[in-house]
């Protein structure tokens, strides 16, 4: 076939970030969760190394994080730093290990860190205290019995300063001297918690810190954090140079708090990233696309983590169906993630089978897919600046999620001005990107503000064209799209959950959409009928959405109110500005809401990748559950790439597209897709 010649466009439509160094994680790997109670007895007794194996062969595992010490603070070695569980009695750690070793499985190690019972007990000096002189787990189960139950994820947590860093220290040289393995991942690392125990304020005496200034007393905990992240990571280099690391809890983001500790970067100890998402419990099956991206622009290898519980973590007998967990799998490639699933390992030391072949069901397709994927570089013009709201966050990405806006992180981007346009969370910005974003629309930038996100300290980022007068008269709203802004949107006033801004437009500025106010507020002493107040007739002065040059400013928070109440009409306003602005998308594709859009770039393999995903998570009591892969057919896709196109064809079944030029862009129609397909578009 001749290839098309697609014009060449500005470097600023396109994202390409450095190659990754080539995998060393392992792409289809297994947490084995392995957590054992000292009244539990016979621990390991039946554990059966061809057994053991025959698992990890059913689940076409190529890794695995075995267990050398867990949240009751046993150990499953013998050990003279620690404790061996006292109902094992022989080196299940190393037995494991060795079986591993034999079929061609990497090892990675786990040990507890923030949560662990015996050491708990034996020092409770060292349990994290908080501000009030508290312990927040002794607070959680104020007034139960022994008898009574004892809620889910409750454990004293034990900062790592003071002396019990000194013993995790010991016990991981203690572990790397004895035992080959290719890493160590520490668990439960929780920077956002702040100590005040006698440790910590000793401490803060001893470096001049007021305890009453929290400031002051947070830049401390931030030193103490990241002291013990480095000498951590700094012995294990020492005395393995090629074992990896990861602190879990540095990448964690499932509340604001966590989301805002990104900005101090604790992550740059680990030498990768494993992002641990549990969709149906933990945020939903739109919380991984963006940690993708945040973290895949750091060049070092990504793991998407899953389980194959019905919930979540320390489950027994609860299994997400074969399906879901494929569906995972396939968008945690399509999102270039290694892929790991969490299993809990029986006290025994039986592999559950059913487990495995669930498991061997997704991994079968992985190892089909997975060199389209893993490890390639996220391609986009399109750009998403993580504020520190985190529920402005999930919805702006649900917006773009379900629009099929494929897009890039940007704060973990050096160069911003290679995105044709950045939208602004209602989170607004961090300090210390204040001056890019101003270069970036200096240089001729497009901005797309939801809310506050144009405001820092209460004052404009940058020019947008109006001045800010206050926030709304009314606790409601509603709007008005004017026609550049009004594809798909009814002509009457739609409601807004919260009033926007109020804005004073120069008059150069245009003004995209109205606001209605309503007649007053719903109180007790003025309502009308069951819910909000209806809209007066005129239009308000201040106005709902402006453009100023390359400036688009939404006043209402969209984000968070489709969070919220997920309103179409607020989904499509927001995406009928992007629009505005997002003039030259590399990609687009038609498909329903819950389709999902990622495309990845090889250069090395001169190819780049487009993954399509489809299927319908449903609320079901307290998880989110698929259940149905539904196909879809002849679905269009256009592509805008700097480049001559050669072939493109379906991954993984390899049926070449047919290519049709036109207007400098090249379409396609992908015949039939269930759950994920690929096009691979080589030049």
């Amino acid at each position: 076939m001749k290839p098309f010649l697609i014009p060449l466009l500005l470097t600023s439509s396109l994202i390409l970030a450095d190659q990754h160094s080539p995998n060393q994680e392992g792409t289809r790997q297994i947490h084995l969760d392995f957590h054992t109670s000292e009244e539990i007895t016979d621990i390991g007794a039946h554990f059966d190394k061809e057994q053991f194996q025959q698992a990890l062969l059913a689940g076409n595992v190529n890794a695995i994080n075995l267990f050398a010490k867990g949240h009751h603070g046993w150990s499953y070695y013998p050990t003279e730093v620690g404790a061996m569980h006292p109902h094992l009695d022989f080196d299940l750690m190393g037995a494991q290990i060795d079986a591993c070793r034999e079929i061609g499985v990497k090892v990675k190690l786990y040990f507890t860190v923030g949560w662990s019972v015996r050491d708990a007990e034996l020092h409770p000096e060292w349990r994290l205290i908080n501000k009030d002189g508290r312990s927040p787990h002794e607070e959680r189960i104020k007034g139960r019995g022994l008898d009574d139950p004892l809620p889910q994820y409750a454990w004293y947590y034990l900062p790592p300063e003071g002396p019990y860093v000194d013993q995790i220290h010991q016990q991981v040289k203690e572990i790397l001297e004895n035992y080959e393995v290719d890493g160590l991942w520490f668990d439960i690392i929780t920077p956002f918690r702040i100590n005040y125990n006698d440790w910590a304020l000793n401490d803060f005496e001893a470096h001049g810190v007021d305890p009453t200034d929290d400031h002051a007393v947070f830049q401390r905990h931030r030193e103490k954090y990241e002291a013990f992240l480095h000498s951590t990571a700094e012995l294990v280099s020492r005395i393995n140079p090629e074992a990896s690391v990861f602190f879990n809890g540095t990448t964690a983001n499932f509340n604001s708090e966590q989301l805002n500790q990104y900005q101090y970067e604790f992550y740059r100890f680990n030498s990768k990233y494993d992002l641990e998402d549990l969709p149906t419990a933990w945020g939903g099956y739109d919380l991984f696309p963006w940690r993708s991206k945040y973290f895949a622009n750091l060049d070092k290898d990504i793991i998407a983590m899953s389980g194959k519980f019905h919930k979540a973590w320390g489950e027994f007998g609860g299994f997400k169906h074969k399906d879901a967990l494929w569906y995972e799998a396939a968008t945690m490639v399509a999102f270039g993630a290694n892929v790991n699933i969490g299993d809990q390992l029986h006290p025994s030391g039986i592999m559950e089978m059913a487990t495995y072949e669930s498991i061997g069901h997704a991994f079968e397709y992985v190892e089909q897919i997975e060199r389209y994927g893993i490890g390639a570089d996220h391609a986009a013009s399109t750009g998403l600046y993580l504020g520190g709201d985190l529920s402005a966050l999930e919805g702006t990405t649900r917006m773009l999620l379900e629009t099929q806006v494929n897009f890039n992180v940007v704060n973990t981007r050096e160069d911003w001005s290679e995105f044709d346009v950045i939208i602004i969370t209602s989170g607004g910005l961090f300090e210390a990107d204040l001056a890019k974003v101003r270069q970036y629309h200096a240089n001729g930038g497009k901005l797309l503000f939801l809310g506050e996100g144009f405001l820092h300290n209460g004052n404009p980022i940058v020019n947008v064209g109006a001045d800010l007068l206050g926030r709304g008269n009314y606790d409601i709203d509603y709007t008005v799209a004017l026609p550049a802004v009004g594809a798909r949107i009814v002509d009457s006033p739609f409601l807004n959950y919260r009033a926007a801004l109020r804005l004073n437009p120069h008059p150069d500025t245009e003004v995209l959409a109205r606001i209605h106010e309503p007649f007053f507020s719903r109180t007790l002493r003025h309502f009308s009928s069951h819910a909000n107040t209806p809209y007066r007739l005129e239009a308000a002065t201040h106005p709902a959405a402006i453009r100023k040059d390359n400036v688009i400013l939404l006043a209402h928070d969209l984000d968070l109110q489709y969070r919220a109440q997920g309103m179409r009409l607020h989904r499509e306003l927001f995406f009928n500005g992007l629009a505005l602005l997002r003039t030259d998308p590399l990609v687009e594709v038609e498909l329903p809401s819950m389709g999902r859009i990622n495309l990845l770039h090889q250069p090395d393999d001169r190819r780049y990748v487009l993954h399509l995903l489809y299927a319908t998570p449903i609320q079901r009591g307290e998880v989110q559950v698929i259940e149905d892969l539904i196909p879809l057919h002849n679905i269009p896709v256009s592509l805008n790439l700097p480049l001559d196109i050669k072939r493109a064809y379906l991954v993984p079944s390899g049926i070449p597209l047919d290519l049709k030029a036109d207007s400098g862009k090249v379409s396609m129609v992908i015949p039939e897709m269930t759950g994920h397909t690929a096009i691979a578009i080589e030049y």
